[in-house]
């Protein structure tokens, strides 16, 4: 399934999706239905709300830790700052999925004004992402965070494991460059298989302004020496990377969780591959971000809306809804131990690791 410049269920969609439930007790149409028509609708001033909010307490933490000027001070700095940048992140998120708004102008305006000041290519990023949710749970087709066959894991060199299984949790800067294994291509080169020729121009102008957002960086390092750089955006940036991959990881990596292949995979089946986390007091901060079962089923819900959403499907889903209350760390660490690749063979399949080739 090809989705979109800014992928909507559609109605079309709903029919073709329906033709391949015979396993599922429920259809795309069954879990639209339950949901009031008012989670579909965005809103501007609401969205905007959130906007400039997060980047008003970005400014508010850069003037406080300016004035203070105190090493006391600036791991709390750094980690507030990081996370604030990862809010600003999924403002950028909403846009890239048309649910900010439904001008797509305006959504490009605040997509790359929430993503290039985070050194994220925002119209580069957008395609690769809509290509992720279009093909989510599909060994072949997903694009982020998806298993590797037991044979590409043992082939893989020591410095690809180090950093896919072992390092996590810094990979996404790399990601950009490079994808991910068996996938080539960068976010940044419009002649990238992730493109299609029509988005050039797109890819071109988000590449464009992370060039000068960097040139910016390099200004400033260059006014104020390396270690004004240090303090004020490069660990920040750095607890930010960190929270993007810590929760993409965890809505995507669950040793329980089923990955498909071929004709056993369709687009309902894999959307509900995806598990909702509690981040306790986080999750207003960034924007529920925690509720991905129903935004990955409809990306066209605006994240303030897919909690009422949520609630509406799950007793349409039953068990085939997955949530996880436990604390964030003992998810991540039981996930990094336990989920490393997938059998060779089979339609539907589970991760494994190398100390327990069999679990499922």
């Amino acid at each position: 399934m090809q989705a979109n410049a800014n992928t909507v269920i559609t109605e079309a969609t709903l029919t073709a999706s329906s033709t391949r439930t015979a396993e599922l007790p429920f259809t795309l149409q069954d879990l639209k239905a339950a949901i009031p028509a008012s989670c579909f609708e965005p809103s501007i001033w609401k969205s905007l709300s959130y906007f400039f909010l997060d980047i008003s307490i970005i400014a508010g933490l850069y003037v406080l830790a300016y004035r203070l000027d105190s090493w006391l001070f600036f791991p709390l700095f750094w980690l507030m700052q990081g996370t604030m940048f990862w809010s600003l992140f999924v403002v950028g998120h909403d846009c890239g999925h048309g649910s900010f708004s439904k001008l797509k102008w305006l959504n490009s305006l605040i997509g790359h004004l929430s993503h290039i000041p985070i050194l994220v290519p925002y119209h580069g990023w957008r395609i690769s992402h809509r290509t992720h949710h279009a093909n989510t749970g599909n060994l072949d087709t997903d694009e982020s965070w998806y298993p590797v066959s037991q044979t590409k894991y043992e082939q893989m060199a020591w410095y690809e494991k180090l950093l896919r299984f072992y390092l996590p949790l810094i990979a996404y800067p790399i990601y950009l460059v490079m994808r991910s294994p068996d996938r080539q291509g960068s976010h940044f080169l419009p002649n990238s298989p992730l493109f299609r020729p029509s988005e050039k121009w797109d890819v071109l102008t988000s590449s464009a302004l992370w060039v000068l957002m960097v040139g910016l960086l390099g200004g400033l390092t260059y006014q104020f020496g390396w270690l004004f750089l240090v303090k004020y955006y490069l660990v920040p940036y750095l607890v930010f990377v960190i929270w993007l991959d810590l929760v993409t990881f965890l809505h995507h990596t669950e040793s329980d969780i089923p990955w498909y292949r071929g004709n056993d995979w369709y687009f309902l089946k894999g959307a509900l591959s995806t598990i909702d986390r509690d981040y306790g007091f986080i999750n207003p901060i960034h924007h529920d971000i925690g509720t991905h079962v129903a935004h990955h089923i409809f990306l066209n819900i605006p994240h303030y809306h897919l909690k009422t959403a949520t609630e509406a499907i799950k007793p349409v889903l039953g068990d085939y809804y997955r949530c996880s209350n436990e604390p964030i760390w003992k998810s991540f660490v039981r996930s990094y131990w336990a989920c490393h690749f997938v059998p060779d063979q089979g339609s539907k399949v589970y991760y494994q690791s190398p100390k327990n080739p069999g679990l499922h």
